[in-house]
């Protein structure tokens, strides 16, 4: 389902997205058995997995954040499997900062270039939208799990409850293919916006975008650096 870009940014950062995961929080509570625990350890693990995958072979800049959510969520879930519902609420929290700044920067770099979304059409965004590409290179170090930015926290906590039972190896070897294949495709982004030339010029190289427009994504950027 497609839908403007503030919509999106609302959606998968504390709403629609993740109210599965809240209603899992909640059942935990009051079920807790191996079996689901299990169960939700190995789906939220695949799902990790092939929302990474799927990510990394996309051209389309809202599908490759909108199946990076995907892939957030299945890191969630697997929270969830190994018996830390609170670990996965912190993740939801830390996720909702930096996820809604990328669609918010996805959508203005959208309109910028006049509806424009496939990566290999768009050139180099660093002149033409300084801030924005600046909080979307923090929005993806954030992603990829960068040490002391938002995203480090709530991801390696997660790592390390898999870690801390030796029974948890294949989930934690899932985990940790579905984390370097987050920071494999925040990287591609990095290099076609920013390193890769493409034939186009670009379209008012010496104006920055409208204050108004940019004062939210400079508030969620400061929250994705000192909250964690």
């Amino acid at each position: 389902m497609e839908g403007p870009t503030p919509v999106s940014a609302l959606l998968h950062r504390s709403t629609m997205v993740v109210a599965g995961i809240f209603l899992l929080i909640r059942v935990t509570k009051k079920i807790v058995t191996e079996k689901f625990l299990l169960i939700c350890s190995i789906l939220g693990s695949i799902t990790a997995i092939f929302a990474a995958t799927s990510a990394f072979l996309q051209h389309d800049l809202k599908k490759i954040i909108a199946y990076s959510t995907t892939s957030q969520l299945g890191l969630m879930v697997l929270a969830i499997g190994l018996g830390n519902p609170n670990i996965a609420l912190f993740h939801i929290c830390t996720h909702a900062f930096f996820k809604a700044m990328l669609f918010l920067c996805s959508g203005r770099i959208i309109h910028r270039y006049k509806n424009e979304q496939d990566l290999r059409k768009i050139p180099k965004i660093k002149l033409t939208l300084p801030i924005t590409s600046s909080c979307l290179f923090l929005g993806r170090m954030a992603l990829m799990g960068i040490p002391f930015l938002r995203g480090y926290f709530s991801k390696d906590l997660i790592l390390e409850s898999i870690s801390e039972t030796p029974r948890n190896l294949l989930v934690f070897f899932l985990a940790s293919l579905a984390t370097l294949l987050t920071a494999a495709y925040s990287l591609r982004i990095i290099t076609l916006c920013f390193i890769k030339k493409t034939s186009q010029t670009p379209l008012n190289p010496t104006k920055e975008e409208n204050l108004k427009l940019t004062s939210s994504i400079l508030r969620l950027a400061i929250g994705s650096i000192i909250i964690g």
